[in-house]
């Protein structure tokens, strides 16, 4: 069996087990709350500068068994369209196993790449894990990794997301992997990033897409969150609410070359 190591644990977030799970319950607060949801939209920096974010997100929301996490692939490596049927990932003090089931049928319908090499290195799933297993120690997930992909690929991903999780009919959530705008000033970032943001909120697949594009936004995860929302519409999500926004200079101090940052539950 595949067992992925961590690339980052120590890096991004804390390589000792005791510390992060102790990191993981600080920033998901106390009182989490039990609610469904369809898809979330997190970001996936170090710990240090978004995992405020993150753990306001998953605060949210109740984690079912079933997880599929959907990335951007920043290292270039492997298949466009990566994603791994067996094995496990290990985080540090455990590992979490992939659901083999819900993986294969999904890589045959939405001609997805089994593949292993985009995912060795690429930090921007593996740092939703310690989340999960917080939240569902049970949890299973699907990894997915994208690089940038016609929209029409998108959409055919994101319903055969929702065919396979109709069929099984299974409680099942789907996770969007994104940081917005990177390296711009504070206040450009949040002029650039309320464009692509005022598309998650009316749930504009397209919209996004192309908001994205046209205006040069450098939102690295836009095809894992396109997709996210392609599956959520064909899922029956009426809304996307914003829970938080903010970027990397509020930790660094930075304010002329930010990383923004945005957190979603669309139910």
């Amino acid at each position: 069996m595949i067992e992925r190591t961590p690339a980052v644990a120590g890096l991004f977030y804390p390589d000792d087990p005791v510390e992060l799970m102790a990191t993981v319950d600080r920033l998901i607060g106390p009182d989490p709350r039990a609610e469904t949801a369809v898809a979330l939209v997190v970001p996936h920096a170090g710990y240090m500068y978004s995992g405020e974010i993150a753990g306001a997100v998953y605060r949210q929301v109740r984690v079912p068994e079933t997880v599929i996490v959907l990335c951007p692939n920043h290292t270039g490596h492997g298949a466009r369209a990566a994603i791994m049927t067996d094995g496990r990932w290990r985080i540090p003090g455990r590992s979490v196993p992939i659901d083999t089931d819900i993986a294969e049928e999904l890589q045959g319908l939405a001609l997805l790449s089994e593949d292993t090499v985009a995912h060795a290195q690429e930090h921007s799933l593996e740092v939703h894990l310690p989340f999960l297993v917080r939240r569902r120690p049970e949890v299973r997930f699907v990894p997915i990794c994208l690089s940038m992909l016609p929209y029409e690929s998108c959409a055919r991903i994101g319903t055969a997301i929702a065919d396979v999780v109709i069929k099984h009919g299974r409680d099942v959530l789907v996770v969007a992997s994104t940081d917005m705008s990177h390296y711009v000033p504070a206040d450009v970032a949040a002029a650039q990033d309320r464009l692509a943001l005022d598309c998650i909120d009316a749930l504009d697949t397209k919209g996004l897409y192309r908001t994205v594009a046209d205006r040069d936004i450098s939102m690295c995860g836009v095809v894992p969150t396109t997709v996210a929302l392609a599956a959520a519409q064909a899922l029956g999500a009426q809304t996307a609410d914003l829970v938080q926004y903010g970027h990397s200079g509020e930790t660094s101090g930075d304010f002329e070359r930010v990383v923004g940052y945005a957190g979603y539950v669309i139910r």
